[in-house]
């Protein structure tokens, strides 16, 4: 676990429907693996928010270790491009059980660390600073390390959230500029998407009724106020390679008793011509990110657009991954967003 004076869990951004204004800092959402890089003054760590180690799967990473001083910490995102945008896909693959298998990837599709703040420096408590001033200690300390461009400029960061998708970024996040770093809390970082999108568990699935064994269909679930897990939504049109991946993961799981009575997924429904549907329910472990239009009374109002499994949950295999050499997310994301590192 990351030591004692590193201030954890990470900071985390409230999803928000606009950017705020006023004394913000905006940067580039980057759509990659959360982490935080320690040298704790014996040797190089990578945590995940959810504190696993993460160095074992980007080992290419490990030189940084002799850019960062003993007792520091910096706050970043992990992150891979490929063909000048980013690929959260090759994210995926990398958490891999076997080790010549990530030795494989990290030589073919190399990641980065994209660095956006400084939490510890030979032993200071920099996070205690107001952003404002972390940010000018980020950019004297740390400036051979990848460091996220930002803007001051609401309109820049505006023109940012609307150039998102050529970048491969997740959104727009906004910081206050006066406040300190706050472990694991929501209240001065706001986050900026195009679309709605929720983390749901994956509570169950279906078979297709045209092909024996194949899955057709992910049945999601959000836990309520009181802790109790509730179906709220399917999610169906899967791509093949996601396919593969489900049905290799979800009848291993396979467990009743952890969905609320509230609403059954293979209840009668209009869509349903009267027939109850088969569902097979799941231990509930794997959590998925989903796309949605409408959230009404605690369920979706339609299907659902599966978006990516979250990283910190689970450990995905898929197909070898294409060449990759000299990515410069940073400057690829410049380029596209149009936006110089700001006042």
């Amino acid at each position: 676990m990351p030591g004692k004076n590193v201030p954890f869990p990470p900071m985390e951004a409230e999803l928000v429907q606009e950017l705020p204004t006023g004394d913000w800092q905006y940067e580039p959402k980057w759509d990659g693996f959360r982490g935080i890089l320690e040298n704790d003054g014996e040797e190089l760590a990578l945590w995940s928010r959810n504190e696993r180690p993460l160095l074992r799967y980007f080992p290419e990473l490990e030189p940084l270790g002799k850019l960062l001083p003993p007792h520091s910490a910096l706050d970043g995102e992990i992150v891979i491009s490929k063909k000048g945008k980013l690929d959260f896909d090759s994210m995926q693959l990398r958490l891999h059980p076997a080790e010549s298998r990530i030795r494989k990837l990290s030589a073919e599709i190399p990641a980065q660390f994209i660095v956006f703040d400084v939490l510890l420096w030979k032993g200071e408590k920099l996070h205690e600073l107001p952003l404002a001033k972390r940010r000018k200690e980020l950019e004297r300390k740390a400036k051979r390390f990848q460091l996220s461009p930002y803007t001051r400029d609401a309109a820049q960061a505006e023109r940012w959230l609307d150039r998102i998708e050529t970048a491969g970024l997740d959104g727009v996040v906004a910081k206050r500029l006066d406040s300190p770093y706050r472990p694991g809390s929501r209240e001065a970082v706001a986050k900026v998407k195009k679309y709605k999108t929720a983390d749901c568990v994956i509570v169950g699935f279906r078979y297709s009724e045209k092909a024996e064994g194949r899955i057709s269909t992910l049945l999601l679930g959000l836990y309520d106020k009181d802790g109790e897990l509730d179906f709220v939504g399917h999610c169906s049109g899967l791509t093949a390679g996601l396919r593969k991946q489900i049905e290799e993961a979800l009848p291993k799981l396979r467990a009743p008793g952890f969905v609320s009575d509230k609403r059954i997924p293979g209840g009668q429904s209009r869509w349903t011509q009267g027939r109850e549907l088969d569902w097979h329910p799941v231990r509930p472990e794997l959590v998925c990110e989903v796309r949605y239009d409408k959230l009404e009374r605690n369920r979706f109002r339609h299907g659902t657009r599966f978006l990516r499994f979250r990283p910190d949950t689970l450990f995905l295999t898929g197909s070898d991954a294409v060449n990759l050499t000299g990515s410069d997310p940073v400057r690829e994301v410049r380029q596209k967003c149009d936006g110089a590192a700001g006042a």
